[in-house]
């Protein structure tokens, strides 16, 4: 059976900015009552007053699921410049396209070169240097995005950072709560790596650094 403090502890955890806010006790509780007022209303068939729902979040105990002792744990940030993202469509000739491209690509040295792909989609990295050998490779290919001079932001993650519930969302929300926009993103067992518009790198190593401490 829903109840307020039911419907209040659901809407609070699918905003996760609001529970932040809500464990640091900088929120209005009137006015994120008023807030939520509609759609309890709409959930319960009924109406509910305003003092109900403050008592709710009054009441509620916000989960505090990241151990913050794992972001001290963060290894090395490393800052790349100069990297151009494609995009192509999946076809039947990608694969050969990629195999031509580390073919050609094995031994320029330090080459700088990230490929991922989606049922739909692969997507190369690369330094801005080897944006002519991508072009030749995959010229028959499909192209849907090409975005040139983005930074990347490497982060080495702690041991066991695959069981730590919260680590990127702590990472996307400080960043997003400084409006720095995200381009691409891409994770490995051990290493986590962003990229970025070049204007937003040095910001973004300093509020990453800034967690580290």
């Amino acid at each position: 059976m829903k109840t307020i403090t039911s419907v209040v502890e659901q809407l609070i955890k699918h905003q996760p900015y609001t529970e932040d806010a809500l464990m640091r006790k900088i929120i209005n509780y009137s006015a994120l009552a008023e807030d939520f007022q509609p759609r309890i209303e709409k959930e319960l068939g009924k109406p509910v007053n305003v003092g109900s729902i403050v008592m709710a979040l009054r009441r509620y105990y916000p989960q505090k699921r990241l151990d913050e002792r794992m972001m001290r744990d963060l290894g090395d940030i490393v800052v790349r410049s100069g990297i151009t993202d494609f995009t192509f469509l999946n076809s039947n000739t990608i694969l050969e396209s990629q195999s031509r491209l580390l073919e050609e690509t094995k031994r320029i040295p330090k080459a700088y070169l990230t490929y991922s792909s989606t049922f739909h989609e692969s997507n190369i990295l690369v330094s801005n240097d080897l944006t002519d050998i991508v072009e030749r490779c995959f010229q028959n290919e499909t192209c849907v995005m090409v975005k040139h001079d983005l930074s990347s932001l490497s982060i080495a993650l702690p041991v066991n950072n695959s069981k730590t519930v919260g680590l990127y969302f702590y990472i996307f929300k400080l960043l997003a709560y400084e409006g720095i926009p995200i381009f691409e993103a891409i994770s490995t067992s051990n290493y986590f790596t962003l990229f970025l518009e070049k204007e937003y790198v040095n910001q973004a190593f300093a509020l990453v650094n800034e967690i580290k401490g």
